[in-house]
């Protein structure tokens, strides 16, 4: 007998596959081209290690507020306040070890074993494993696919709900579609949810990569302080920061208390000193997250003419949004195995769809944050097989 069969059934029943698995014995290898991660080839500006290793000097070495420092909370709070249309207070603001840990104080917040939560996909695979470990069902609410790209239908949404479910779940923009869903939907699903005692949970990750705007529509512009309402983000995308693993929640106030207990239950508090390079990042980080926006958007426009141009490929509409191309090939009906022969025969990761919800078993997923010339090369590569 394992050690394994004394563990929970929930943790028993873990998929071991993921698009890390993909990539298993690939990391470091330089002839691959990695395009199958949601992380680019960028950087995170120096002054924010500046800020940090300040930050160390100063002493800010100890434990701290569970929420999240003071400074850096009032500033997500004026950050949040200046780019939409209501003011968000910083007593809403809880710090966390990463956008997906806040997914997890989330999905802890509001499920237990035997809920459901509703995820609107193709999205992200690990908000459907957070609530598979508390023990939830995850119900699939499909968006609709068609000439004017990705849409979420609300009666879809409605139609999955039932008495055990305790929360929704969507990205705007999407990953892996880069959709960004009207805010007259964004209502209308928070109307649902109001309607349902149900709670609302919003990834807005990718808000600030939207081409050819500073944001993407917030539902945090129609939502009242006290909804049901849970807004996830993070520093990993707008400001390249993925392996500092420092993100934040925007939550009613009334639970602020509850969720300090639950960080002090779990991490005790993210490190001061990485949150005092958060401030940095917001407070100086303007014209780095504008570059970044742009240099997303030319890695689009590269790897979507490419795609355009193969005729076995089906792109759909360009995304105007995020930092990916979501894309099926005819005559590769099964992601998994598609990924693995462009790898052998290219060198170039790319994400299997299956891991985005069902329906998307033969779309691929790639990631376009990389320099105008590994793109240029990689679509090379993708075009000597996929003509």
């Amino acid at each position: 007998m394992d050690a394994l069969d004394g563990a929970r059934a929930q943790i028993r029943r873990i998929p071991l596959e993921n698009i890390s698995s993909l990539a298993r014995g690939a990391f470091g290898d330089p002839s691959i081209i990695p395009l199958w991660f949601g992380e680019g080839d960028v950087e995170a500006p120096a002054f924010i290690g500046v800020a940090m290793a300040e930050a160390i000097k100063a002493g800010h070495v100890f434990y701290t507020h569970q929420n999240g420092i003071p400074e850096l909370r009032q500033t997500l709070a004026d950050y949040l306040t200046g780019l939409g249309a209501r003011p968000v207070t910083a007593d809403r603001i809880t710090v966390a070890f990463s956008g997906m840990y806040a997914i997890m104080l989330a999905i802890q917040l509001t499920c237990e074993a035997g809920d459901n939560v509703i995820a609107i996909d193709p999205v992200w695979p690990n908000t459907g494993g957070a609530a598979r470990l508390v023990g939830a069902e995850v119900r699939s609410a499909r968006m609709d696919h068609g000439q004017g790209g990705w849409s979420v239908d609300p009666e879809k949404v409605a139609a999955q709900m039932d008495g055990r479910t305790r929360a929704v779940f969507f990205a705007s923009p999407g990953n892996p579609t880069g959709a960004m869903v009207p805010l007259e939907t964004q209502k209308a699903l928070l109307d649902l949810c109001r309607a349902r005692g149900v709670w609302l949970i919003a990834d807005e990750v990718y808000n600030r990569l939207a081409f050819g705007r500073n944001a993407a529509p917030t539902i945090l512009d129609i939502a009242d302080p006290e909804d049901r309402l849970i807004v996830i983000n993070s520093f990993s995308k707008s400001w390249a920061m993925t392996g500092w693993r420092l993100g934040w929640m925007v939550h009613p106030p009334s639970v602020g208390p509850t969720l300090a207990m639950m960080v002090q239950y779990t991490t005790s508090g993210v490190s001061t000193f990485l949150q005092h390079a958060g401030v940095a990042a917001i407070r100086e980080g303007e014209p780095f997250v504008a570059w970044m926006r742009g240099y997303v958007e030319d890695g689009m426009g590269i790897v979507c003419d490419a795609l355009e141009a193969l005729p076995r490929v089906r792109l759909g509409p360009r995304p105007q949004a995020g930092m990916y191309a979501f894309f099926e090939i005819d005559g590769m009906p099964d992601s998994r195995r598609a990924c693995l022969d462009i790898l052998e025969k290219t060198r170039v990761g790319l994400a299997p769809g299956v891991f985005f919800g069902p329906g998307s078993e033969t779309f691929l997923r790639a990631c376009v944050c990389r320099k105008p010339e590994v793109l240029r090369e990689a679509m090379g590569r993708l075009s000597a097989v996929l003509r």
